[in-house]
């Protein structure tokens, strides 16, 4: 009986320069799949990912589509030796990857999206300034007690895994809001280095330019459930993929949620697909009892070869 594995896309934080290099020299596949990308971007993708410099690779506008390929190519790589996907899901532009690898969206449209979503994040930040906070052990009902008590926007937008949520909003809300966490408890609150306040309120001017693309995008039925952001319910229908990604911007990103859900398919084990280990390590956290591998490089690919292939 085959394996069934659920795939797990990367969002923004993941990257690091030289992030796919081993990759672009190993196959001539993903050589051509960066010249594509830097052909729709108007921009050369490859030279930025592998050379950087960091502080460009970091801006949203340039860190979404290098995500978005390095992912996709990893997931062809891993295809290709005999492992296919039963579910997937990607934390916030990591959606749109998941997407890719369900073929509700094909390469070309995959980077045109995310070319026009990172440049609209990009813009978004408001002029009174927007910031985001990181909570370490504090519970999800006293993180979203503390912001509804604060003046100001701010709201949860990740709920990453149990004891970790990250905050979002107003500059000076978020801020008070961080340190009346450490006040109750919270083990840690630490304001993290972005360039907007993404996934709350304060990106609907970002969500409505996005809504526009996504209404002219071609969009197809996954051909696997895809766990959405917004619902963390999986999603097989083109037309609520193109709905719930319209709210995804603005909405708050329910991984611990949509990975429990997904859990109840009783995958046999979960494969990240893109750099780093960030989902691998919430998911630990999140279902201990489901192995998580990923392959980001060639070494990594070779080691969930086979750590697949003793499911077999």
């Amino acid at each position: 009986m085959a394996v069934k594995i659920a795939f797990l896309f990367p969002g923004q934080g993941s990257q690091y320069v030289g992030m796919g290099k081993e990759f672009y020299d190993a196959y001539p596949f993903a050589r051509e799949a960066y010249e594509q990308a830097s052909d729709i971007l108007g921009w050369d993708l490859a030279r930025l990912s592998f050379e950087g410099p960091k502080s460009e690779l970091t801006l949203t506008c340039h860190t979404q589509p290098a995500i978005l390929v390095h992912s996709h190519i990893a997931c062809t790589l891993l295809r290709e030796s005999g492992f296919r996907p039963s579910l997937a899901l990607g934390h916030s532009l990591g959606e749109y990857s998941a997407l890719l690898a369900a073929g509700a969206i094909d390469f070309r449209a995959g980077v045109e999206l995310v070319k026009k979503r990172g440049r609209f994040m990009h813009e978004a930040v408001p002029e009174r300034g927007g910031a985001m906070a990181a909570l370490l052990g504090m519970e999800r009902e006293a993180a979203e007690a503390i912001c509804g008590e604060v003046e100001g926007v701010v709201e949860v937008a990740n709920y990453n895994a149990p004891g970790q949520y990250v905050l979002s909003g107003d500059k000076d809300a978020v801020e008070t809001a961080a340190r009346l966490a450490t006040d109750r408890g919270a083990r840690k609150a630490v304001m993290l280095p972005v360039g907007a306040p993404f996934h709350c309120s304060l990106l609907s001017e970002a969500a409505a330019r996005m809504s526009e693309v996504l209404d002219e995008a071609e969009i197809g039925d996954p051909s696997i459930p895809v766990y959405a952001n917004v619902t963390a319910r999986p999603v097989r229908e083109g037309k609520q993929v193109r709905e719930l990604l319209k709210r995804q911007i603005r909405s708050a990103v329910r991984w611990e949620d949509a990975v429990r859900a997904a859990g109840e398919e009783k995958p046999d084990v979960m494969v990240e697909l893109g750099p780093g280990k960030v989902l691998s390590g919430l998911n630990r956290r999140i279902l201990k009892d489901i192995p998580v591998h990923n392959v980001e490089d060639a070494q990594s690919l070779e080691k969930a070869v086979s750590a697949l292939g003793e499911f077999n």
